[in-house]
């Protein structure tokens, strides 16, 4: 048996979609499972052994009607027996149109039906603490009725030469293993995403005064200027404790930083969806134009917590499009003042700094 997995997005989403390989590869333990996914997104794969082989999709098959017709051609030469469509967007659309496969499971949309042979209804609520997204992927593989209890929790793989790293690296800069290490994720991947920066830098004061702890900022390089300018807003007593330099030069080198944290506070993003894949209680502020059920997963209000303006100011949100939402989010934004966050993160961090 051959089957294809296709999750062309983000971390997030890739590491989400991993689940219907873990579960598929219990289920058929000799299958030659692929797990079709976009190139950028692979870091977060290494060592999974629940697939067999990864089909990158590259900006090559973006760019050029022959590569893509090239991928197109050597997924049908294939002859999966199973595809399941986790993106179901135009790309997806064609790959499954010409794979030949026998069976063809994504979600129910209507006009393209006809593409599958099994067409899953969105879920558009939660029934556990799992999260929206996590149950909508799971429910993929209803159709193959598999007599397994599933896997619902997604992994990443580390190995202790990474862990090796990490170690050497918070030594040479003189990190006090001895206390909690938080790491915080102080930008989205968008300003529309990113909690005000000088609210930023007010959370981080409160953090730093609830104890003696490690803090490490997590930014991408080009977001420089704006990590600089969270940490030059905070109290001088509150930068003794931040090293701002440990970020990682690639995703890997994160994972291996995150993985010797403690916990992750911050912005909802990849870097909290790859902490929560190593295991570590997170804390996340989601956007105002987010809606928080699909992507709050594993919500327990102890190890998992995450806020949202709505639940304090739903009034704000009346009559209001997810589009008008995200084209005024700084507006949004500035009404979600910290001291609405500081009773959560406190109970957050009363529990996780005494362990």
């Amino acid at each position: 048996m051959k089957i294809l997995v296709i999750q062309q997005k983000m971390i997030g989403d890739v590491l989400v979609s991993s689940l219907l390989c873990d579960n598929l590869r219990i289920a058929y333990p000799n299958a030659q499972i692929d797990y079709m996914v976009y190139e950028s997104t692979i870091e977060v794969l290494k060592g999974n052994t629940s697939f067999d082989n990864l089909i990158l999709f590259k900006e090559k098959h973006q760019k050029n009607k022959w590569e893509y017709f090239k991928l197109l051609k050597s997924i049908r030469n294939e002859k999966y027996d199973i595809i399941i469509d986790a993106y179901s967007k135009l790309e997806s659309w064609l790959v499954v149109l010409f794979s030949g496969a026998k069976q063809k499971i994504s979600y129910w949309k209507k006009g393209r039906t006809f593409l599958y042979t099994d067409n899953i209804e969105r879920k558009k609520t939660s029934n556990s603490n799992l999260g929206l997204i996590i149950e909508q992927r799971l429910a993929l593989l209803d159709p193959l009725k598999l007599d397994i209890e599933l896997e619902t929790f997604p992994t990443i793989k580390i190995t202790q030469k990474e862990r090796d790293f990490a170690t050497s690296l918070l030594n040479s800069h003189g990190i006090d293993r001895s206390k909690k290490t938080i790491m915080l994720s102080i930008m989205g991947s968008s300003l529309e995403k990113t909690y005000p920066l000088e609210y930023m830098s007010k959370l981080i004061d409160f953090i730093a005064d609830k104890g003696d702890v490690n803090l490490l900022f997590n930014y991408m390089p080009k977001q420089i200027q704006e990590a600089k300018t969270i940490y030059n807003g905070c109290k001088e007593e509150t930068k003794t404790k931040i090293d701002f330099t440990i970020t990682g030069k690639n995703i890997r080198e994160y994972i291996a930083i995150m993985d010797s944290c403690d916990m992750i506070i911050g912005n909802d993003g990849g870097a909290i969806n790859m902490a929560k894949a190593l295991g570590k209680p997170s804390f996340i502020i989601f956007s105002p134009w987010i809606d928080k059920k699909g992507w709050a997963t594993f919500e327990d209000g102890i190890n998992h917590v995450s806020l949202h303006l709505k639940e304090y100011k739903p009034e704000l949100f009346e009559n209001k499009t997810d589009k008008t939402i995200k084209k005024e989010s700084d507006l949004f934004y500035k009404e979600f003042v910290p001291a609405l966050l500081f009773p959560s993160l406190n109970a957050f961090l009363t529990t996780h700094l005494k362990k």
